[in-house]
């Protein structure tokens, strides 16, 4: 059987491989170099070239008609490199060493290639084919490898269908004159590290993919507009770990003219017509006015958080006031809609008869009206965030009308009683119908507003679908200082972690304003927010579920636990020293990003072990970010309630007058980064030989490393043996300097989390360190 076997499993492969080739055929060969004894190759040939380890591969492909380099052991067998030629095409290296290979255009993409006696076409591991002095890296298509030489005034990528441009490595163009990225938002890329590292001007870091340094990556202009880094996984498909422009509505040419584009489905773009306006066919790809209008026979609807290109026939008038920029359209009958922000700057921006790359986001802080005729019914459905409708039945009361005669004092005056106790009945029941129907009417015209808001923001989930996703809130993971976290599955079998929020008192409009704004802080280190839950008194969070748990596990080991007795707890691997420094950079870079550069500034207030998590490839993510902004305020301030876990906490949370600022952070950062390098909690450290009540564990590990000059009493002793001087004392040292400075006692002298982050990365130097003492008890000695 065995034999059997052993010989199957080579034929198995030989017809998968038939399977997924572009061309199948059963003489297909493969070509480890190409040279003139097995000229020519022409395009009907069953021919591959593979590089020696087997990763790319390279030949023809039918449809369209090219010669391609491709990931040959991707699922998808995705292109690389390409260039266009017809089916008559065919590659051709002579006796005397010439090459040629005849593009689309009949221009031989060799002609440039030195003419040698050796001349062969070779595939290398890194992607490259090469000609002599020819190469694929000098005339990229849509994709870049890593290591691969980027050249600020040579490198350009075009997307498959041609309408997107990655010029010199800076720009992303629409159709070769519309900008849309640049330099401004991350500075020109230089290269893409083998290890996963974007690098920017002056070797500025501007994303980093942690884990297997053996993975494939891959930058790539894709068809949408959006520039991506790519990781291969161990399964042959793809993984997106960055994008470019987070907001892809934003990509010009995501929609045809007059069109609007909403995000959905996870930030998805949708292509949506105006109110007003209908598809010009059934592509639907650009919008044209269901009614013409002359200009006295219009009127304005208004979208909110809609805003369209400034492009060509756009004026940009400084006007008077609103109204002053409403007439200066009315009164030009070219004019199609106006932009105006309500903040005082003064900003009205007119267009033309054309309407082009509209879109959708909170972001742009801009309200446009556009012009419709004035007999149009359609309403707008881009409405604001903050409209709530409350439903009030109002009582008409009708009086009867006096008596024509009255001829006593007593029947006016019964009469006078009678209308007055009716009145007060009225009244009384009226108020007490109201009390009672109040907060039905209320949540239901609260949730019609908000079910309605235009898509975009995270998705609404009712309590019933986080109850039955959850098991009715059965698998608890954990809990914390802002409730607790329950493990689910959605309809679509995706995992989720269910946060139940507790001492949330903000209205469902507040509720749904805060969550957007958090749900739109993308980074590679913080846990993504899918949806939320906001129904009478539930306030909950959706988050992605993060498998391997939280850092903590894999750190500390459990009370009582005996160092040499591997069978009182389920086993964990042990973080080596290479790994808890990637987890100490990918940290501070996330708090970095939310003191410095998200829309809004974010203090976390709650930064530890637990609210750090781990993917399976010990990419760390932080969680809880933003949920300070959602908590009871009076919880924030109060001596008697302050935020935070104890032993993390700065000292200015505890001192009556002093102001909490984002170096709260920095100091609770700096004591998990002491944890990192320990392995032991900072109040738990040592404590069977320290109980002096002085005993100050940064002012204790400050001694231990500068002035008794013994680093090891502090390191991890369950990996102490596998500290190399020549390997870690650079990351170590980093981390331990580091610490020190968060944990100076007065919030000036801590740096701030984005300089902390490049202390960490070694782009800045770090000054010896002063000694953290408590800055209100002084320097006990």
């Amino acid at each position: 059987m065995a034999p059997l076997i052993s010989t199957m499993i080579p034929l198995l492969q030989l017809l998968l491989l038939f399977t997924i080739q572009p061309k199948p055929s059963l003489a297909l060969q493969l070509l480890s170099t190409f040279t003139s004894t097995k000229s020519p190759w022409n395009f009907s040939d069953d021919l591959l070239l593979v590089s020696s380890d087997q990763v790319f591969a390279a030949g023809f492909r039918t449809s369209p008609p090219s010669f391609a380099v491709f990931v040959y052991n991707s699922t998808n067998q995705t292109t690389v490199w390409s260039v266009k030629t017809s089916p008559l095409s065919s590659i051709v290296i002579s006796s005397s060493g010439e090459a040629s290979l005849n593009d689309s255009s009949g221009r031989n993409i060799f002609s440039n290639a030195a003419i040698s006696n050796d001349t062969k076409l070779v595939l290398n591991n890194d992607g490259s084919l090469v000609l002599n002095n020819w190469t694929s890296f000098d005339s990229p298509t849509d994709t870049i490898l890593a290591n691969q030489a980027i050249h600020s005034n040579g490198t350009s990528l075009t997307s498959s269908n041609g309408k997107y441009q990655f010029i010199n490595a800076t720009n992303l163009v629409f159709n070769n004159n519309s900008t849309y990225w640049g330099p401004s938002n991350v500075g020109a890329i230089r290269n893409l590290s083998s290890d996963g590292k974007l690098i920017g001007d002056g070797g500025s870091l501007i994303a980093s993919n942690f884990g297997s340094t053996r993975a494939l990556r891959r930058l790539t202009l894709d068809s949408d507009g959006n520039l991506r880094v790519y990781s291969l996984r161990r399964s042959g498909g793809w993984r997106m770990v960055w994008e470019a422009v987070q907001e892809r509505c934003t990509v010009k040419g995501t929609c045809g003219p007059n069109a609007i584009c909403v995000p959905e489905n996870y930030n998805e773009p949708s292509c949506v017509c105006p109110p007003g306006y209908r598809w010009t066919n059934v592509e639907q790809v650009a919008c044209v006015l269901k009614t013409n209008f002359s200009g006295a026979d219009s009127k304005f609807l208004r979208l909110d958080f809609v805003a369209f290109d400034n492009g060509p026939g756009t004026v940009d008038s400084t006007p008077q006031s609103f109204d002053d920029c409403r007439t200066k359209c009315l009164v030009n009958s070219s004019c199609a809609g106006f932009s105006y922000r309500y903040n005082g700057d003064r900003y009205c921006l007119q267009y033309s008869e054309q309407l082009a790359y509209g879109y959708w986001s909170p972001a742009t802080k801009t309200v446009t009206y556009i012009r419709v005729a004035r007999s149009e019914r359609d309403v707008s459905n881009f409405t604001g965030m903050t409209s709530l409708v409350d439903t009030v039945c109002p009582v008409n009361i009708s009086l009867p009308e006096p008596a024509k005669e009255s001829k006593t004092t007593a029947r006016n005056l019964a009469i006078i009683i009678t209308l007055f106790a009716a009145e007060l009945l009225v009244a009384v029941m009226s108020f007490w119908a109201f009390l009672s129907k109040y907060s039905k009417y209320q949540d239901m015209a609260r949730a019609f507003g908000l079910e309605f808001l235009p898509a975009g923001g995270p998705k609404r989930f009712s309590y019933a679908e986080l109850k039955a996703a959850t098991n009715d809130f059965s698998n608890l993971l954990g809990r914390g200082a802002f409730g607790q976290v329950f493990k689910g599955e959605l309809p679509d079998h995706r995992v989720v972690a269910v946060k139940r929020l507790k001492n949330v008192d903000t209205g469902e409009a507040e509720f749904w304003a805060e969550v957007t704004i958090i749900a739109r802080m993308h980074h590679l280190n913080l846990v993504r927010m899918w949806g939320f839950c906001a129904e009478r008194e539930q306030r909950m969070l959706v988050y992605e579920y993060i498998p391997n748990g939280s850092l903590d596990k894999y750190l500390f080991q459990p009370r009582g636990m005996k160092m040499n007795n591997a069978i009182d707890t389920p086993e964990r691997p042990l973080l080596d020293w290479n790994i808890r420094y990637r987890i100490a950079v990918g940290v501070a870079r996330a708090i970095a990003y939310l003191h410095e550069e998200c829309l809004e500034w974010v203090l976390h207030c709650d930064i530890k072990p637990e609210n750090i998590l781990l993917e399976d490839d010990f990419c760390p993510k932080v969680s809880d970010f933003g949920l300070s902004k959602l908590a009871n305020k009076e919880d924030m301030v109060s001596m008697s309630n302050v935020r935070g876990t104890p032993g993390y906490m700065a000292p200015e949370w505890v001192m009556p007058g002093q102001h909490v600022t984002a170096k709260a952070d920095v100091f609770s950062f700096g004591m998990v980064l002491l944890e990192i390098v320990s392995g032991e909690r900072n109040n738990e450290f040592r404590q069977s030989t320290m109980v002096s009540e002085e005993w100050y564990y940064p002012k204790w590990a400050f001694e231990k490393v500068y002035l008794e000059k013994k680093v090891e009493d502090i390191l991890d002793r369950r990996i102490l043996d596998k500290f190399d001087d020549r390997e870690h004392f650079a990351l170590v040292d980093r981390m331990v300097k580091t610490a020190m400075w968060c944990l100076q006692g007065r919030p000036e002298m801590r740096p701030s989390m984005g300089k902390v982050a490049k202390m960490l990365e070694g782009s800045v130097e770090i000054m010896e360190p002063e000694k953290p003492t408590i800055f209100y008890l002084g320097d006990a000695h």
